[in-house]
């Protein structure tokens, strides 16, 4: 059955039309996952688990039911068209609901690097070495290093199936590998703890565990002797890894559906100027390699480059087909669902492009600031673009990283945060599907004593 799944997909279609409904889409997943993590240079644990499951979401006119299973057995497929079409039955009639138009459906050709087989063959000996090591790099580059939460080594692959009634069918395979490590450092009473990870489509692509354990044990040290700063307002420097979580609030505010219930401070402003003139933000699902790469999103659409920001102008939101014609607008390819229900929105890789400055220049331009490396809590209000969080980093004193900052809060309005960024950096370097180089905002307010 496993080199079948496309036609499954297919069967499993024609169960449904068979059944009654009008349309309908099939999902189906199979993966391997595979963990295994260690402490003070013991191995603790060992995870090893498989999965297989199809989902089906159909429609009988413009009413819709969903279901899924693990059983694919053809009992199992019967009851999984069975459950879905007595859903459809009962729901309530929506006018949105359908899948994309014909034209909409498509995949990328071509090898998108989304796979590597060198990972499925990886030996258990060699994962379990790489987290050892990295850990050891961490505990023995410092005698302040003297504890560890410990080490992990992770991989995946598996298939991604899809097919609908309309003629789409597209399969793709994927996998990935990271590696992180998280030291615990300790200065008479001060303790503090950070961490560091590599992750690649490939094992090859991964850095080397010793370089993982030294980042993360230098995170963890220059952390060590906080202070809490008075109150007051300065340049506030985001690291890529902070950066990231701004992206998290852009995309949240250009989702369709939150756009649709007026739920975004970014909601009727296409066309306008939204940031300030060095902010471009891009979703694209199309660049080989990268974690939010695949050949087409989950209604069958074709992925794509979309320009969300441009030079702070918003040029897009993020759509699928259903938040499309509630917006009366297209799809923009983002349709994301696991096995079953109707879809959401996601992205594809989610970034903002690069600047030329290097962190260093950065810093060395700012007399009195905040560089923010670590932020907590969910202070983020995407109607109105209220802003505070808690927040601990470095503080910056004449172009340097002085000392170490806790228990502070950072506070503003999303609106005027990205109209406010000065200078974006040229350190972008994708760790996930969502990526961004380091920002420096003109000024915030660093809430301290």
């Amino acid at each position: 059955m496993n080199g079948n799944l496309l036609e499954l997909a297919q069967d499993i279609i024609r169960r449904a039309q068979a059944a009654g409904a009008t349309d309908a889409e099939c999902t189906i997943a199979e993966g391997e996952e595979f963990s295994a993590n260690v402490r003070m240079r013991e191995l603790e644990n060992l995870k090893e688990a498989g999965s297989r499951g199809a989902g089906l979401r159909i429609l009988i006119g413009k009413h819709t039911g969903s279901s899924y299973t693990s059983d694919l057995s053809p009992e199992g497929l019967e009851h999984l068209v069975k459950s879905a079409i007595e859903l459809g039955d009962i729901t309530t009639e929506d006018p949105h609901a359908g899948l994309p138009d014909p034209e909409e459906f498509g995949a990328i050709d071509g090898d998108l690097g989304m796979y590597s087989p060198d990972i499925a063959q990886l030996d258990t000996a060699v994962k379990i070495d790489m987290a050892k090591r990295a850990e050891e790099a961490a505990l023995s580059s410092d005698p302040r290093i003297s504890n560890s939460e410990g080490a992990s080594f992770d991989n995946y692959v598996g298939r991604h199936i899809f097919a609908n009634s309309r003629g789409f069918a597209g399969e793709y395979r994927s996998s990935y590998c990271s590696l992180s490590t998280s030291p615990v450092a300790r200065d008479g009473e001060s303790m503090e703890r950070d961490y560091w990870y590599t992750m690649a489509r490939s094992f090859p692509g991964l850095e080397a565990p010793e370089q993982v354990g030294r980042m993360a044990a230098q995170r963890a040290l220059r952390r060590l002797n906080a202070v809490k700063v008075e109150t007051q307002k300065v340049p506030v420097v985001f690291e890529p890894r902070t950066a990231r979580s701004l992206l998290d609030n852009i995309f949240e505010a250009v989702h369709g559906m939150s756009v649709y219930r007026h739920e975004s401070f970014l909601a009727d402003k296409l066309g306008e100027k939204v940031a300030c003139d060095a902010l471009t933000v891009i979703d694209d699902g199309t660049i080989p390699g990268l974690f939010g790469t695949s050949p087409f999103d989950d209604e069958g659409v074709a992925s794509r480059r979309t320009v969300v920001i441009e030079r702070g102008v918003l040029k897009n939101y993020l759509l699928n087909t259903y938040a499309a014609r509630k917006l009366g607008m297209k799809t923009t390819g983002n349709a994301s669902r696991g096995l079953t229900g109707n879809a959401g929105i996601g992205h594809g890789n989610f970034f903002i492009e690069k600047g030329v400055q290097t962190p260093e220049q950065i810093i060395a331009g700012i007399p009195n600031g905040f560089y923010v490396t670590e932020l907590m809590g969910f202070g983020v209000n995407i109607v109105t673009g209220d802003y505070s969080r808690g927040a601990a980093g470095l503080w910056i004193k004449n172009g340097e990283l002085a000392f170490a900052v806790s228990e502070v809060t950072i506070a503003g309005n999303l609106n005027e945060m990205l109209q406010s960024i000065e200078v974006i950096g040229s350190d972008l370097d994708f760790r996930g599907s969502v990526a961004a180089p380091t920002i420096k905002m003109g000024e915030m307010t660093v809430g301290g004593k």
